[in-house]
């Protein structure tokens, strides 16, 4: 119990710490819908879902030094680096959602889309879970697909909580103020991000 408690606290405190995923969510669920931004959330929690399995199951590839892994740092770069961009150029142009917006099952499968990308393109998640692996390296199995389905659950009932919160209309009334400058802040701190990534890497 004392194990799992934390665990569950490291976890949680990760999930407070906002990041792409994070913005990802708030810009979808106020510019399309609690609903639409659904399908983000999901696909986050399906990419966690990869990175747990992955780890718990020991995969080497999650080391730091593997070609893998500073391939998927690249890209993750790579990826920051679009969304800071659409960020900062789409900043103060997007309509919040209103009540009556219909959502669609095209946008909910491109918002699951961004979600997933978002995700494992994220080498700061597979870091993460790799740390935690190795604190039950010696559990039982049964234990570690406990911890992964808590984790997984943790992930998306947190994600959905933000997108349900923002998408509330009193919210999304006095949100909308500050969408601009959430958006252009958005942009600019994931293009530092991916910035000193990239740094990292050429150092490294």
């Amino acid at each position: 119990m004392e194990q799992f408690l934390i665990i569950a606290a490291a976890h949680f405190l990760a999930l407070l710490s906002p990041g792409p995923d994070f913005f990802l969510v708030a810009r979808t669920s106020a510019t399309a819908g609690w609903r639409v931004a659904s399908g983000a959330c999901l696909g986050i929690a399906l990419a966690n879902g990869v990175f747990i399995g992955a780890a718990f199951a020991g995969v080497s590839s999650l080391q730091d030094a593997s070609a893998v892994f500073i391939a998927l740092q690249l890209a993750g770069c790579i990826y920051l680096l679009y969304i800071g961009q659409l960020f900062l150029r789409h900043a103060g142009s997007s309509r919040l959602a209103t009540a009556s917006a219909q959502p669609t099952a095209a946008g909910w499968l491109q918002s699951l889309g961004m979600g997933f990308a978002s995700g494992i393109l994220n080498p700061k998640n597979a870091l993460f879970y790799a740390s935690l692996a190795s604190l039950v390296a010696a559990s039982a199995a049964w234990l570690k697909v406990l911890y992964g389905a808590w984790m997984f659950t943790a992930v998306l009932a947190w994600d959905l909580l933000v997108a349900l919160a923002i998408g509330n209309r009193q919210v999304l009334r006095r949100f909308g103020l500050a969408l601009p400058w959430l958006e252009r802040a958005s942009g600019v701190l994931l293009i530092v991000l991916a910035g000193a990534m990239l740094i990292r890497l050429a150092l490294g």
